[in-house]
């Protein structure tokens, strides 16, 4: 295979696991309107682990002194935003759901300022100027339709954020396949452990509950994580986050076949967060990159290198 074909190959892969996370969405939605919600994320967390091992067999040799506490640490961050986003699920709009989750993108900035007291690049202001009138647009400006899961949602998007920044902070001397897998486990025990104590739930059944815990334990966790290690052997960090950019989007598209309506004011302001994001992730160059999903994304959000 030539060059030029690996990276073709490389965008189409990238392309469809941007769209395999943003399919979730809806997925996500409708099984936990059905299942308890921290024993989804808990069976979901579980199979992501079992088929990230199979995958990556030699991930427990890549420990290093420090990786499980720097883990746990993610891994509380991405716990948070999953189970806000999952939560917020329950009482939003995928639609809505996967535009708010990409906030992330022009959020990890502002904390990074603050936190880090590292000022974010004017145009890298002007992408959350853009992105926050989106988001305000896309709940209605004065319409009133912001409700208590766009809500939550955003509070998810606050802890992808946070987690980026602990990635992107001391998780950089750590290998980043055994940070995954600590973050995976961490999930996995503790929705599994507030489950069994709170929610009492049966064991899964139904074919669309065991579609999403697939999809998203195994093809949105353990394979998204290996083409994106993969591909970036081909393809810049930069055009791998200008690609992944599009969950959004595919979040919105897959809410519109499922029947969700978004009207001309929510799709300018989503567009406007997307526009955004770009000059924030893409153009200034906030110094991580979006792996997941999110944040949700269902996807795993994982360390790049600064220098991209």
């Amino acid at each position: 295979m030539t060059s030029t074909s690996r990276r073709v190959a490389a965008v189409v892969a990238l392309v469809l696991t941007a769209a395999v996370w943003g399919s979730t969405f809806v997925m996500v939605k409708d099984a936990v309107a059905g299942y308890p919600l921290y024993a989804f994320l808990g069976w979901r967390f579980g199979v992501a682990v079992v088929a990230f091992l199979v995958m990556f067999p030699g991930t427990l040799k890549r420990f290093a002194p420090g990786t499980l506490r720097v883990g746990l640490a993610a891994g509380l961050l991405m716990c948070a935003g999953y189970v806000f986003q999952t939560w917020g699920l329950q009482s939003t709009s995928a639609s809505k759901a996967a535009f708010i989750t990409g906030m992330f993108v022009v959020i990890t900035p502002l904390l990074q300022a603050v936190i880090l007291r590292r000022p974010p690049r004017a145009v890298t202001l002007a992408g959350v100027v853009m992105a926050v009138t989106g988001l305000w647009l896309l709940s209605g400006g004065n319409g009133g339709q912001w409700n208590v899961g766009d809500t939550r949602t955003l509070l998810a998007a606050f802890a992808y954020a946070a987690h980026m920044i602990v990635l992107g902070g001391p998780g950089r001397r750590h290998d980043p396949r055994a940070l995954t897998l600590v973050q995976l486990t961490t999930i996995a025990v503790i929705c599994g452990g507030v489950s069994a104590v709170t929610e009492h739930p049966s064991l899964p059944s139904g074919t669309g509950l065991f579609v999403a815990l697939a999809v998203t334990g195994v093809l949105a966790s353990a394979v998204a994580f290996a083409v994106q290690t993969t591909v970036q052997r081909f393809l810049s960090p930069t055009k791998t986050a200008l690609i992944l950019i599009l969950e959004p989007v595919f979040g919105g598209l897959f809410g519109w076949i499922a029947g969700e309506k978004l009207g001309s004011l929510a799709l300018f302001g989503s567009g406007l967060i997307l526009g955004g994001m770009l000059l924030a992730e893409v153009v200034g160059g906030s110094g991580t990159k979006p792996a997941e999903a999110a944040v949700g994304s269902a996807a795993v959000p994982v360390q790049e290198p600064e220098s991209a």
